[in-house]
């Protein structure tokens, strides 16, 4: 098979609509777009909490759960693609191969929805008022522990 540099152009044209197409509606918003500066949209705001107090405050656990929650479903979801590539490819004389690969797909999926569910009974969704009072009492402790490590480490040795 001939490597044909041409075969690819469709490839880099979807690309150039798309760029154009972001910064397009970008300039467009910036020109159209209304601009009401108030101080609540001026404030700063990250992940979920508000930016009250230092920046050297430390986060609850959950926070960081939730990341890595998402990253394993991520990937998990992107061993999706690659299958189903095969599966399709797997379409001809091998119907038992098929089924296998199949079936066991099929389980995966089970498994990842099985994951689902339990993250979502144990809470790890939740971010009810209960939740975050939850969150903000846990950070305040965590706050607490580094003040007296660094009272600890600061006071004259005896």
């Amino acid at each position: 098979m001939q490597f044909n540099l041409v075969e690819y152009l469709p490839i880099l044209l979807v690309f150039v609509v798309a760029a154009g197409f972001a910064v397009t509606n970008v300039f467009i918003s910036q020109f159209i777009g209304q601009r009401k500066r108030t101080r609540t949209k001026m404030m700063p705001y990250e992940c979920g909490k508000d930016p009250v107090g230092s920046a050297h405050e430390r986060f609850s656990v959950k926070f960081y759960l939730i990341a890595m929650i998402f990253i394993l479903f991520d990937i998990e979801v992107i061993f999706l693609v690659p299958w189903a590539v095969v599966f399709k490819t797997l379409a001809g004389p091998a119907y038992g191969l098929r089924n296998l690969v199949y079936s066991e797909m099929m389980l995966f999926i089970v498994l990842l929805a099985a994951g689902l569910v339990y993250v979502i009974k144990k809470g790890a969704f939740d971010w009810g008022e209960r939740a975050r009072q939850e969150a903000e009492a846990e950070g305040r402790q965590l706050a607490e522990v580094d003040k007296r490590r660094l009272a600890k480490k600061l006071r004259p040795a005896a």
